[in-house]
């Protein structure tokens, strides 16, 4: 697509956005409601000298572009809940061998096979512990079709900076709609590409704990395990190695946490200036939460907002600098009720009180704000 102004849907938005982001290989298997992501990669890549392939099942797309990326090309997957569950094995893989890739998630209403085509916010926890062992996750989490764009190019950029899977936790209802989406001039935004490990190097085959990375072809002993290693990639199972990679997977997440602080994508805020109530939520939920947050400012009670744009890492610190003088939080998700916990942990001298909702429904922004006023705390 050409810069300017289009009106498309969530998942053609982030179709786009990889592209624009130079996604050269995208491996998939078909599952609503990620099919658009699917279909429109299938029609554009080839028209940018790029790879589609589609596989037997969602074990198989993670594998290919894991290799596609040690080929040294960027690459992508797109999936939902049940298929989330498929790749979690290789993932993990992903995330030891420090692997960038992209993994978009539209999220469906579960668990199992749940309701196919209906929304859900179900899987924010599958993304943080979703693999065996310790993983530093970075995840993002759209609430329109202008960020399914803009957040795919970041998940592209932030795994190519820090050397690691990025995930896109978008849901149905994102990846649905339609909206206008503004896709600007190349030389507008910044685009990351990984540093290449190369002989100039000091200790070139020294291939891991670090953010340069080779590729097949290029003359280094490349040895791509998931097993415990040492930084040449040769297995080894003593604890001094084992926890050197699992300490430096863990700094680079901390460093990627201060980065998306430092660049505004971490979270966003409204109202919070006298607030001593909040209601937080993410991607889809944020919409309606953040129209009763006006609702209720109209009708003069001061209610502030906090947006999430990233769930991992959570952003502990500026959360808690945010909240230290507010007294309720109100926590919107499309589940029983995750996240809510992990504020309550941060936020842990305030009341914080969860807003679920499941059967595969958006809230409605009266509910938010009755529950809110039902509480006594507007």
């Amino acid at each position: 697509m050409k810069a300017g102004l289009h009106f498309v849907d969530g998942g053609t938005a982030c179709a786009e956005g990889a592209i624009f982001a130079g996604c050269q290989f995208f491996a998939g298997y078909p599952i609503t409601p990620a099919t658009s992501i699917v279909e429109w990669m299938a029609e554009r890549l080839p028209q940018v000298k790029g790879y589609y392939l589609q596989l037997e099942d969602e074990i198989a797309s993670m594998a290919a572009i894991i290799g596609a990326s040690w080929a040294g090309g960027k690459a992508m997957t797109a999936t939902s809940g049940p298929g989330f569950s498929l790749m979690q094995e290789n993932l993990g893989y992903a995330y030891l061998t420090e692997t960038p890739v992209v993994l978009v998630d539209a999220q469906r209403s579960g668990p199992s096979t749940g309701q196919a085509t209906m929304p859900g916010q179900q899987d924010i926890m599958q993304a943080r512990f979703g693999t065996h062992g310790d993983i530093t996750p970075i995840a993002f989490s759209p609430w329109s079709v202008q960020e399914m764009f803009d957040f795919t190019i970041q998940a592209f950029n932030y795994a190519e900076r820090f050397r690691t899977p990025t995930l896109v936790m978008t849901d149905g209802e994102v990846s649905y709609m339609r909206e206008p989406l503004t896709i600007p001039k190349r030389s507008e935004v910044s685009i990351i590409n990984r540093e290449r490990l190369t002989k100039k190097h000091s200790n070139p085959e020294e291939i891991f704990l670090r953010y340069e990375m080779p590729k097949f072809g290029d003359g280094h002993k490349l040895l791509v395990t998931g097993s415990a290693h040492r930084p040449t990639g040769v297995r080894d199972y003593t604890p001094r190695f084992h926890r050197a990679t699992i300490e430096w997977l863990f700094e680079k997440n901390r460093q990627a946490g201060l980065a998306l602080r430092e660049e505004g994508l971490d979270l966003e805020t409204a109202h919070l200036e006298s607030a001593k109530t909040v209601v937080l939520s993410f991607g889809a939920s944020a919409r309606p939460a953040y129209q009763a947050v006006q609702t209720a400012q109209k009708q003069g009670h001061d209610v502030g907002f906090i947006r999430l744009k990233t769930l991992w890492p959570l952003p502990e610190s500026h959360l808690l600098e945010l909240t230290k003088s507010v007294q309720r939080i109100f926590v919107v998700e499309m589940n029983m009720g995750m996240m809510v916990n992990e504020i309550a942990r941060v936020a842990c001298h305030a009341e914080v009180h969860c807003v679920p909702k499941v059967a595969g429904e958006v809230h409605h922004s009266n509910e938010i704000l009755d529950q809110i006023m039902e509480s006594g705390a507007a």
